[in-house]
């Protein structure tokens, strides 16, 4: 399974806008774009899943620097434009806020 990034894109596009630009390289599992949850409002970047590897490399390639409603698609692995590492919380090993441990 290739995950994609695709970022730079018209506030207005679709999920079946971007599908349909990675299928001329080949099967799209999935579509994810990225929302602001209150506004609801387009972020601009999103998420494309593509089962065969070597489709998906191929889509990268092809896409990225292509242009879309004017602006120009920045397109990579998923990994290299990553998910941020799960963050800790804000609880430290000391359970508090900088009292130490009592003993």
């Amino acid at each position: 399974m290739q995950s994609i990034y695709v970022g730079n894109l018209p506030f207005g596009a679709s999920a079946d806008d971007v599908r349909k630009l990675f299928t001329e390289y080949g099967t799209v599992s999935r579509v994810t774009m990225m929302g602001d949850a209150r506004t609801e409002r387009s972020r601009g970047f999103g998420f494309v899943e593509m089962p065969n590897e070597e489709e998906g490399n191929a889509a990268i390639v092809g896409v990225n620097g292509s242009d879309m409603g004017g602006r120009e698609l920045k397109v990579g692995s998923a990994r290299r434009h990553g998910t941020k590492p799960e963050r800790r919380t804000g609880f430290t090993r000391r359970g508090g806020k900088g009292k130490g441990r009592r003993r």
